[in-house]
């Protein structure tokens, strides 16, 4: 057979091998032309995400601050609990059992009243009062509880006024239908029931009772928490919960059995930002489907002190109490930040680590910054010193120790503008206090009772 007769027969071999040839000449070029692996890495940790495969990854290096020693408590944590015991004792109304949620402001939510719940068990622990003292102040708010109006007879309106139980709006006044439900702050006083039992046996009964009046039901679709909002004079049911929030009050949720396997997973929406060297779980949706996403301390602290961390939230709690000590000490500006209630309008601010696309932004519920109304939370101050007992956190109680009023309680804080005092005494403060240094004596209040 000829050469030419040979060639023709090995045409299709040859075209193959001449294309694998311009293939690998290709990809030699374009990979002259890519940057050094050691450019694409100086380039992401300049980034302001955090680089990772996973946002989860970020958390690797962070190691969890070993938790105080449990059993330190002193004289002086007794005499904070009883100024903090102070509040509950001037807004506790006697027909209903209920609690102001602010100093004589008759007006209340499913969250305070949850708070409320946590101060009575604390101070129990710390035996600022008597069980059966306990006990009666609970039973009595369960039975008004109970015997409350629902929204649509499904589940808890967002506010009652504490003196008749009325369905209210946020400024107290009453409205017939309601303004739907809050299925965070719903979570959060069902995890507060679980603990009543575990501490009350004997009330058992009053809460299978409460719980039986409302469709918990109706707030837990696929895995997730669902809030009721009102929109136009219709029912909207919305998705709550953002990266802290969500887990806590799936947590709460699962002790009822409930399935929250979305609601309890961080990852899906976590994004991490930078702050003070430390990463920072941020959500990457609104919160309230209005303000931009921001992290607080609050939903770590309560995890802490009424559960117990998880492995994943004692990290997450690490690196936000470390970036609030790193700022202070770079700057020398004592932070302790959260939500926070204010003496003066707009009256509620959440102070962030990172919000709103900046850390330490101040944001309004509208999404609006008030950085000048940064407050030096008492509550976050108390917690960090009970969870993790640093030499900050002790410096932290110290610097604010002088605001307790032992015939009020205690207030938000400090405004760190110019050191004045946010004057507002709230039932969350006085009962994260009392949470607080009950951890100190006990440990978590879920595992106090075992």
């Amino acid at each position: 057979m000829s050469f030419r007769e040979n060639l023709i027969k090995a045409r299709s071999h040859i075209i193959f091998l001449v294309a694998l040839a311009c293939g690998l000449l290709i990809v030699i070029g374009l990979e002259s032309l890519m940057p050094e692996k050691q450019d694409v890495a100086q380039a992401d940790t300049s980034a302001e995400t955090v680089p990772a495969v996973s946002p989860m990854d970020a958390f690797d290096e962070v190691t969890p601050l070993p938790l105080a020693v449990v059993g330190e408590s002193s004289d002086e944590d007794l005499a904070y609990a009883q100024i903090a015991w102070r509040y509950f004792e001037n807004n506790t109304h006697p027909e209903t059992g209920l609690v102001n949620s602010a100093d004589q402001y008759p007006s209340t939510t499913m969250w305070e009243t949850g708070s409320y719940f946590v101060a009575v068990i604390s101070a129990d622990l710390l035996d600022i009062i008597s069980e059966d003292e306990a006990k009666a102040r609970i039973s009595l708010a369960l039975d008004t509880l109970t015997a409350m109006r629902l929204f649509d007879d499904i589940l808890p309106n967002k506010a009652y006024n504490v003196e008749t139980g009325e369905l209210v709006d946020y400024t107290n006044k009453p409205v017939e239908r309601g303004l739907g439900w809050s299925a965070l702050d719903i979570a959060r006083l069902v995890g507060t029931l679980d603990q009543i039992t575990l501490h009350y046996p004997d009330l058992a009964p009053q809460v299978s009772a409460l719980l039986a009046h409302w469709d918990l039901s109706q707030m837990v679709e696929d895995g997730q928490l669902i809030g009721g909002n009102m929109a136009d004079g219709e029912l909207r049911r919305d998705q709550e919960g953002r990266v802290g929030y969500g887990q806590y009050g799936a947590k709460a949720m699962m002790l009822m059995g409930f399935d929250m396997y979305r609601a309890y997973d961080a990852e899906a929406h976590l994004m991490v930002k930078e702050v003070m060297g430390q990463p920072i779980p941020v959500d990457d949706r609104l919160h309230r489907n209005v303000t931009p996403a921001f992290t607080v301390s609050e939903p770590y602290v309560f995890d802490g002190l009424e559960f117990g961390f998880d492995a994943r939230s004692h990290r997450f709690a690490t690196a936000i109490y470390k970036a609030q000590e790193a700022r202070y000490r770079e700057t020398g500006v004592w932070t302790a930040v959260s939500e926070s209630h204010l003496d003066e309008a707009p009256y509620f601010v959440y102070s962030s680590v990172w919000g709103g696309g900046a850390p330490w932004a101040v944001m309004t519920f509208r999404g609006e910054r008030l950085d000048s109304k940064r407050t030096v939370t008492v509550k976050t101050a108390f917690a960090w010193y009970a969870l993790f007992g640093t030499d900050y956190a002790k410096e932290l109680v110290a610097e604010l120790a002088p605001l307790g009023d032992p015939e009020r309680g205690w207030p938000e804080g400090l405004y760190e503008a110019d050191g004045s005092t946010n004057g507002s005494v709230t039932t969350n403060t006085n009962a994260v206090v009392l949470a607080a240094l009950a951890f100190r004596a006990h440990g978590p209040l879920i595992r106090a009772a075992q």
